[in-house]
């Protein structure tokens, strides 16, 4: 009997098992034949600035609700579809005895980006449930068209409701997300969209509940509708073959490139287009299932580096669709102790970064924050950032490409991580694969980092050697590392740490002279490392808070950071192994900590910042640029 030729509702419903069967079918075989696209199969839509997009940016409402008497009834129960007195539900009274214990309307508007503890005094401690709300009008859809809702962040667990209906949920702090809007749901006008956003921190969480930054609440990053062919290309990685002899294929003039093209749904008969018109490249593919690889060589490429970073314009279609993107083609490597970047050694003259416009007390979100960070990073005559300790918002990894400055992202897996909890590891691992996938196509990423200062032991070794592994395999044209432990033995410094055997560098974050000694005790510390790799400073530095000045034995004082870096610079120069590779001072400038509470030099900030809360520059910034300076003079770029 022919199924597909009865009714139309018989026949949607057989269409949609096939497509499933097939989809799950393609699935397997790719597990079988290549590991690294089973990784990538993942509903994440990359790239939505090179789509049409409509931004939900702006004012949205919100409702404060730490009982969270929106999502739970007065049992304790998530409340139904149907009642009237969930908080993702629109009621309008229609007469006088109608009534409702919930509304959205002004004044109690919120800016969205934008954490919510900035936007009101209020807000600024406050960790808990902010229900948010704006309506939109449904954009030009033809039929052959599909709307997506795509959230840069969201801080921390989201839950999505739109019309009344939920969307779905996520985890997640830092990583982007997005939901199909099914046709249906969608009205010409006022589209009612609530989104519940709580930031509460929990030991089974990533990061968990200890960590040494504010915990920023809110819908932090961009939000907009993605308006997208019903069959398009959803993810997609290009960049130079990691086999190939980099210097070799300069000498001949002639590069190898790979990548792959991942559908949202599989397909009979496709073509796949990609173009690069700088390189003169334009090719077709024939595409059957969801996904496509392909290899390719070119001749002349201006290879993206530090000095020259270039980027070529690229289209991929599907069947005319297309999808635009900025790429740089670059090799990064580890050669025995030496990082090479395009088969020459490199030196990252680093700097940490939290995610945070300081002098505005707030996440930093927009192009705009992300020119300033840069700005400084720029004037510091540093080449690297270290995103610390979460992925930032993706203007940071787009901006670093324009520049030529190298970047560590990492997930927030933070000190205390519930390390033998099964579950813990399925959401660190979700995260890892959600930064990577948004992240994969810039030159400019060069590490990926699984977590940072994990106390040593056998169950956090294996928890945090898994991550090693699976971000190998998600991406194998980048590094992979992780803040090491360090033990510190009568003036020697020996880094074992058991983890240092499955990453690709060796970093570690000391603090020699702040937390142990003072800062002359740099004098005759002396440095080992178990393993012949790349050695890395991912953390040093001292407090002072701007402006106060005393003699430089004053903790706190600007002099005492001087005299810090001061120390630890003639360190780097005179006693560190010949396989130190580069460091990352901590930090560019001083961010929120509640774990800071010296009422006369913290008040809630860590004050580790070359650059104070205000804006201004501290003495040690120009001892830190002056060596840069001379590395960069030495290097000749």
């Amino acid at each position: 009997m022919n199924l597909i030729n009865q009714t139309p509702e018989v026949s949607k419903t057989c269409r949609f098992f096939i497509r499933a069967i097939k989809n799950a079918a393609f699935i397997l075989l790719l597990t079988i034949l290549n590991p690294l696209y089973t990784n990538a199969q993942d509903d994440l839509i990359i790239n939505t600035q090179g789509r049409k997009t409509v931004s939900l940016n702006g004012t949205w409402h919100y409702i404060i609700d730490p009982y969270e008497t929106g999502f739970y009834d007065y049992r304790l129960r998530e409340r139904r579809k149907n009642d009237g007195g969930a908080y993702w539900n629109k009621f309008v009274p229609k007469k006088k005895t109608d009534w409702t214990e919930h509304g959205y309307q002004a004044p109690y508007n919120i800016q969205v980006p934008g954490d919510w503890n900035s936007q009101d005094p209020q807000f600024l401690y406050y960790e808990g449930t902010v229900w948010y709300q704006r309506n939109f009008d449904t954009p030009d859809v033809t039929s052959g068209e599909d709307v997506y809702l795509y959230f840069g962040a969201v801080n921390y667990e989201a839950h999505v409701y739109l019309n009344g209906k939920k969307l779905g949920m996520h985890k997640g702090g830092f990583t982007p997300f997005n939901f199909k809007i099914p046709a249906a749901l969608l009205k010409d006008k006022d589209n009612f969209l609530v989104v519940r956003v709580n930031n509460e921190r929990h030991q089974e969480e990533i990061p968990t509940v200890n960590t040494d930054w504010w915990n920023y609440g809110g819908i932090t990053r961009d939000v907009k509708l993605v308006v997208v062919p019903q069959e398009f290309i959803q993810q997609y990685h290009i960049q130079l073959a990691q086999d190939q002899d980099i210097i070799k294929s300069q000498q001949l003039k002639k590069y190898d490139i790979k990548g792959w093209v991942k559908l949202n749904e599989a397909v009979t008969d496709a073509e796949v287009s990609i173009e690069i018109p700088e390189l003169k490249v334009k090719r077709q593919y024939k595409v059957t299932g969801d996904s496509l690889k392909f290899e390719f060589d070119v001749k002349k490429i201006s290879l993206w580096s530090t000095d020259n970073p270039k980027l070529y314009d690229i289209t991929l279609k599907l069947n005319g669709n297309p999808i635009s993107d900025k790429i740089g083609f670059r090799k990064i490597e580890v050669d025995g102790e030496q990082i090479k970047l395009n088969g020459k050694q490199i030196f990252l003259r680093g700097i940490c970064i939290h995610e945070e416009i300081p002098q505005e007390v707030r996440r930093a979100h927009s192009k705009k924050d992300a020119a300033q960070l840069f700005g400084q990073v720029k004037e510091l005559h540093a080449n690297m950032v270290r995103l610390a300790h979460y992925p930032h918002n993706e203007y940071m990894p787009r901006m670093a490409d324009s520049l030529g400055i190298l970047v560590w992202t990492e997930i927030p897996v933070y000190w205390t991580i519930d390390f033998g909890n099964p579950e813990v590891l399925k959401k660190a691992q979700k995260q890892l694969k959600e930064m990577i996938v948004r992240d994969r196509n810039r030159a400019s990423v060069i590490i990926w980092s699984v977590g940072n200062e994990t106390p040593v032991s056998e169950t956090r070794t294996q928890f945090m050697s898994t991550l090693v592994k699976d971000a190998k395999k998600l991406d194998p044209t980048r590094l992979v590392s992780a803040a090491l432990e360090v033990g510190y033995n009568e003036g020697k410094n020996y880094v074992d740490d058991p983890l240092g055997e499955y990453t690709d560098i060796v970093s570690l974050n000391e603090y020699l002279g702040w937390y142990g000694g003072l800062p002359d005790a740099c004098k005759t510390a002396q440095w080992e490392t178990k393993y012949n790799k790349p050695f890395f400073i991912s953390e040093t530095g001292a407090g002072a808070k701007g402006g106060f000045h005393d003699e430089k034995e004053m903790r706190f004082s600007e002099e005492y950071q001087k005299w810090f870096y001061e120390e630890q610079i003639a360190m780097f120069k005179e006693r560190f192994p010949d396989n130190f590779s580069g460091v990352s001072p901590w930090i560019l400038a001083d961010f929120r900590s509640p774990r800071r509470n010296n009422p006369d030099y913290q008040e809630g900030w860590n004050r580790k910042g070359l650059i104070d809360n205000k804006g201004n520059k501290k003495l040690a910034f120009y001892v830190l640029q002056q060596y840069y300076k001379e590395l960069k003079e030495k290097a000749g770029h």
